[in-house]
């Protein structure tokens, strides 16, 4: 582990104190996950991204084809 010094506004030390309090955990694990929340979302996109350009609409067309072509159920209708 290591260690990190970090300069909040007041306010926003308070609002963390809060809510680290409500959620029962100290603030070093509030701020954590909130950080490894943080990263998780920015990689997924970095991740969707990637994965969009190795996509083809030709191979996305060809398999939509198969799919047979009837109603929706009742409940997915608009």
């Amino acid at each position: 582990m290591s260690t990190m010094s970090l300069r909040l506004p007041e306010s926003l030390h308070r609002k963390v104190r809060e809510l680290a309090e409500q959620e029962g955990v100290s603030i070093n694990q509030f701020v954590t996950t909130a950080l490894a929340e943080k990263l998780s979302a920015l990689m997924t996109v970095e991740y969707l991204e990637a994965r969009g350009k190795r996509g083809s609409r030709t191979r996305f067309e060809r398999v939509l084809k198969k799919v047979k072509d009837r109603p929706p159920e009742p409940e997915d209708e608009l």
